[in-house]
């Protein structure tokens, strides 16, 4: 039951970051001078990639244990 459980918060924030990303910040870079875009994408891409993969390898660990 707790393993079931956390497999289902990990993968529901895992899909809330994405869905953030593809609806608020992607368009907002869009909306930006190249150079701002440009600017902001390394150090937010490294902090996205490690939340979704840390959140990703939990869903994984989760839901087979469950």
């Amino acid at each position: 039951m707790v393993w079931e459980f956390i497999a289902i918060l990990s993968s529901g924030l895992f899909a809330g970051a994405a869905v953030y990303i593809s609806l608020v910040e992607h368009p907002a870079r869009i909306e930006c001078d190249t150079q701002v875009a440009l600017a902001e994408f390394g150090p937010s891409y490294r902090r996205a990639a490690h939340v979704q993969g840390g959140l990703a390898a939990v869903g994984l660990l989760a839901g087979s244990a469950a």
